[in-house]
């Protein structure tokens, strides 16, 4: 699968999620205090992400 989220432990022991593509990250999420709030987070992009609007501000 060339994308996919990862949860992860940062240092500081907080659960943070991370967006990849072909290995690459292209965003992260802030610290969670549970794995099942950085699951959260996934579900709410997911679900809130596809109808997103972007946001140019390059003019």
């Amino acid at each position: 699968m060339a994308h996919k989220f990862e949860i992860y432990k940062d240092k500081a022991g907080e659960f943070r999620v991370r967006f990849k593509y072909n290995s690459e990250t292209m965003f992260s999420t802030e610290g969670y205090a549970s794995k099942a709030s950085a699951q959260n987070a996934i579900d709410s992009i997911k679900k809130n992400g596809p109808n997103a609007p972007v946001d140019d501000t390059t003019d």
